[in-house]
């Protein structure tokens, strides 16, 4: 209890690191809006991992390498046509994965969009209120400046009264 071996630390430290990497990965991404970039290539990867891996496990029902990508694609969107469906243990057992990946996928493209619309509205109402600011401070100005002009004549005719 409490005692934790330095090769326990160093791995907790390691996955803290390579998290922070991924995450400060995911950050830039989203900031400079490549995020549907990185999630279509990561579903192109996904998908072909997947396709041969459920080749490799069950041939009975993925006799080529083209039939267990085309599952795997449909399989990770979400589609699942049925057309092609594994029967094994093992087949199933990946696609299960598929599906809990094609769901994760799904909802990260789905916030990933709705990030850039938001971030795009963001930034057109910061630039009204920068413009509204800057007509603000234009109005302003022009109503000190009459006002010091009305004040200057209020003095001159007060001026005038005391000397005449």
């Amino acid at each position: 209890m409490g005692t934790e071996t330095t090769n326990e630390r160093g791995t907790r430290g390691l996955r803290a690191r390579r998290r922070s990497k991924f995450e400060r990965r995911a950050e830039h991404a989203i900031a400079t809006r490549h995020a549907f970039r990185y999630l279509a290539m990561a579903t192109i990867v996904l998908s072909a991992g997947a396709a041969v891996l459920v080749w490799a496990v069950d041939r009975r029902d993925f006799p080529t390498v083209g039939d267990a990508f085309w599952w795997a694609l449909q399989t990770l969107s979400t589609v699942g046509y049925g057309d092609v469906v594994p029967h094994s243990t093992w087949g199933r057992a990946v696609g299960s994965v598929v599906i809990v990946l094609g769901v994760t996928f799904l909802a990260m493209l789905t916030a990933a969009i709705t990030s850039y619309f938001i971030a795009a509205d963001q930034e057109r109402r910061e630039a009204e209120v920068e413009r509204m600011r800057g007509r603000r401070a234009v109005d302003r100005d022009a109503q000190l400046a009459e006002i010091l002009e009305r004040l200057r004549a209020i003095e001159g005719r007060l001026g005038s009264r005391d000397g005449g």
